[in-house]
């Protein structure tokens, strides 16, 4: 059975999987800078720059590889197994498994290199950069650069995105952020008038709105605490801990009724159908997991803010915000945890 390994973890002398210190210390950066926004081009420029080698001892960081890596269960310490299968036993031929033969997913498999918590976060991250924003006019845009604000500034006006570009206005240079459909028109968008907005003004306007949340602390940790209690109540009945425990059940009895081919693919069928609820409802846990998670953030920064705050802080967008849109009066910035305030001119 292959696990795809790479000289990051390896196989001991009684076959049990064990970490390399030095490339883990490679992995761990890896994930470290793609969560603080920069592109997979990015950290291979930097690992290069750095004279760090791959795992196979290559000078060239592809972005293929980077993208592998991002992606790789066995980092979180699971494993799974029969990527690639054996089609010819004398020339030792393997391919990749495309549904061909059985692949068993195994959890807790090895010691992680990557907290679950954390990979679980770079998962969603690679799938926030990789869906496509369609705006009304039917345009669809995809991740365009690692600022804190790309892909969250929207124009209240067409529901278009804000694009960060530099600008030379009559000999004076600033960095602005415009509505893409004023930067690129359309006989569908061409009447789209939103103002353009300088960054500075960004950064005093997230500024502002947290310091709304904490002069208003009491009401928005009430708001908070109704958020977790509507996240509570989404929980299913059936628990992905009970699947398990219902599927445990269901592998015995398909060892007793091995001779009886009706029970057997009765309880086969039923096996399958419960492996796939246990793995639809352990996404919904991750989601509501997620959510409380981002609803505890803000709840920990009103906490520990005990004054308002003087200065922009990029971090504070990536972990807190989720949306800023634009109107010709007011932004409106909405929290990852649910709640949102308009900040006016």
């Amino acid at each position: 059975m292959d696990l795809s390994l790479s000289s990051d973890i390896v196989k001991d002398n009684d076959g049990k999987l064990v970490i390399d210190p030095e490339q883990a210390e490679v992995v761990k950066r890896i994930y470290r800078e793609y969560l603080e926004g920069s592109s997979m081009d990015k950290i291979s420029a930097g690992l290069e720059a750095d004279g760090i080698l791959t795992g196979a001892g290559k000078e060239k960081w592809h972005t293929s590889t980077i993208n592998k890596i991002l992606r790789n269960e066995k980092y979180m310490g699971d494993a799974l197994l029969q990527k690639t299968y054996t089609t010819d036993f004398l020339t030792k031929k393997r391919i990749r498994n495309n549904g061909t033969v059985p692949q068993y997913y195994v959890e807790d498999d090895h010691e992680a290199i990557i907290p679950k918590e954390l990979f679980m976060q770079v998962q969603e991250e690679l799938v926030r950069r990789r869906v496509v924003h369609k705006s009304p006019s039917g345009r669809k845009r995809t991740y365009s650069c690692n600022h804190c604000f790309a892909q969250i500034i929207v124009c209240g006006e067409c529901g278009e995105l804000y694009r960060r570009i530099h600008w030379n206005n009559h000999g004076r240079k600033s960095i602005v952020w415009r509505c893409i459909s004023r930067l690129e028109p359309t006989d569908a968008d061409m009447n789209c008038t939103n103002r353009t907005v300088n960054e500075t003004v960004l950064e005093e306007v997230t500024v502002k709105a947290l310091n709304q949340i904490l002069s208003s602390r009491k009401v928005f940790l009430k708001q908070l605490q109704e958020n977790i209690a509507r996240a509570v109540v989404m929980t299913d009945t059936l628990s992905p801990d009970g699947i398990q425990a219902r599927l445990e059940e269901l592998q015995k009895e398909l060892v007793k009724a091995v001779g009886n081919q009706r029970n057997y693919d009765a309880l086969t069928d039923e096996i399958l159908r419960l492996q796939k609820m246990k793995k639809d409802s352990e996404v919904d846990d991750h989601r509501r997991t997620e959510t409380m998670n981002r609803i505890k953030e803000l709840q920990d920064f009103i906490g520990k803010q005990e004054t308002n705050i003087t200065e922009f802080d990029e971090a504070d967008v990536w972990k807190l915000i989720q949306k800023i849109t634009v109107y010709a009066d007011k932004f409106t910035v909405e929290f990852k945890s649910g709640v949102s305030v308009n900040i006016t001119e």
